[in-house]
C-alpha cells in the first residue's frame, strides 16, 4: 500500500509531466531556416545600433531595466533566441549554426547588418555574439561579451558547477535532459536562485528540454571560442565580467580576451554571473563609453585616410 501511494503521489505526476513535455516537442514543426522568425523588439531612438542576446533560459526581457539613458544614445534590438522566450521552439539540434541562421533573418530584416552595429550578449548570448562577429565581420563594428562562459571542455564545466547548488548541479549534469522534461516542477518559486528577479525567472520557464539540453551541450560546451577569436581582426572588443562569477570563471575570460588586439576588459568587483540584473546602469554606462570611443576611433582612422 505504501509503495502504491508513493507511486500515485510522486512518481505518476512526474511521469505524466515528462510525457507531456516530450509530446509537446513531438507536435512542433521542424526548424525551417527560411521561415522561422524569432520574437524581437526594437527599443530606443539613439543613432548607435546595439544587438543584445540573452543567455541560456533567458529572454529579451532580461535587458529591460534602467533603459532611460541607453535608449537615448542607442537603438536596441532585443531578440529571443530560438527555443527561448516567445520565439518558436521547433524540433532542432539547436546548434550554434542554427542559432546563427535564425538571427541572420532578423538582422537583415531590420537593417542591423550595416557595418555600424555593435553585437553584444550575456553568457550563452555572448558566445553566439562572438560567432556572429567572426562570421559576419562586415556587419558589425564591435563586439561586447558580458559574463562569457569559457571552458576547456565538459569536464572543466562539471568541475565548476560542482560547487553550485543542488538544482544547478543536476540541471547541468548528464541527467539534465530528463530534469528539464520536468522543469515545471523544479522551476517553482521555492527553487528560484537569489540572483534572478521574479520576471526573469518566470521567462526562464518558457524553454523546453530540447532547446535547453542542446543549447548547453552544442553551443556552450562544444564551441571553440579561442579558434573563433583568432579569426577576428581589427574589431573593438569589450569584455564585462563579474569578479565573483562562479559560473563563468573570470580567469578563463581573461585568457580569451588576450586573443584580441583592440580589447577592453571591465569588471564588477561584487558581480556574479547575473550582475547585470543589479548593475544595469553600470553596464549601460560602460557600453556607452565604449561605443562612443569606437566611433571616435573610426572617425580618426577615416580622416587619416582622406
Amino acid at each position: 500500500m505504501t509503495l502504491l501511494l508513493i507511486f500515485i503521489v510522486f512518481i505518476l505526476p512526474v511521469v505524466a509531466i515528462a510525457g507531456y513535455q516530450h509530446y509537446k516537442i513531438g507536435t512542433q514543426p521542424a526548424y525551417d531556416a527560411n521561415e522561422t522568425l524569432l520574437n524581437y523588439e526594437i527599443i530606443g531612438s539613439g543613432k548607435n545600433k546595439l544587438v543584445l542576446l540573452h543567455g541560456l533560459t533567458g529572454s529579451l526581457n532580461y535587458w529591460k531595466r534602467e533603459l532611460e539613458s541607453i535608449t537615448k544614445t542607442h537603438s536596441l534590438l532585443l531578440i529571443d533566441l530560438l527555443g527561448f522566450g516567445d520565439s518558436p521552439k521547433p524540433k532542432s539540434d539547436y546548434s550554434l549554426s542554427v542559432q546563427l541562421q535564425a538571427l541572420e533573418l532578423i538582422l537583415k530584416k531590420e537593417g542591423f547588418n550595416d557595418g555600424k552595429t555593435t553585437i553584444a550578449g550575456h553568457s550563452m548570448g555572448a558566445i553566439i555574439s562572438l560567432a556572429l562577429l567572426e562570421k559576419y565581420a562586415h556587419w558589425f563594428k564591435a563586439g561586447i561579451f558580458i559574463g562569457i562562459p569559457v571552458y576547456k571542455d565538459a569536464d572543466e564545466f562539471k568541475k565548476v558547477m560542482s560547487t553550485h547548488s543542488f538544482v544547478d548541479r543536476i540541471s547541468t549534469s548528464k541527467f539534465s535532459k530528463y530534469i528539464c522534461m520536468i522543469h515545471p516542477i523544479f522551476m517553482s518559486r521555492a527553487f528560484k536562485p537569489d540572483n534572478l528577479t521574479d520576471e526573469v525567472y518566470e521567462d526562464a520557464k518558457k524553454h523546453h528540454w530540447m532547446s535547453y539540453y542542446y543549447s548547453l551541450t552544442e553551443v556552450i560546451l562544444k564551441t571553440d571560442l579561442f579558434a573563433i577569436a583568432r579569426k577576428i581582426k581589427d574589431k573593438g572588443i569589450l569584455f564585462i565580467h563579474g569578479e565573483k562569477d562562479t559560473t563563468a570563471p573570470l580567469e578563463n575570460a581573461l585568457k580569451l580576451s588576450r586573443e584580441f588586439k583592440n580589447v577592453h576588459f571591465i569588471t564588477s568587483s561584487e558581480g556574479d554571473h547575473q550582475f547585470f540584473l543589479k548593475e544595469a546602469e553600470f553596464v549601460w554606462k560602460v557600453i556607452q563609453d565604449f561605443t562612443i570611443s569606437e566611433i571616435r576611433l573610426q572617425k580618426k582612422i577615416s580622416n587619416e585616410h582622406e
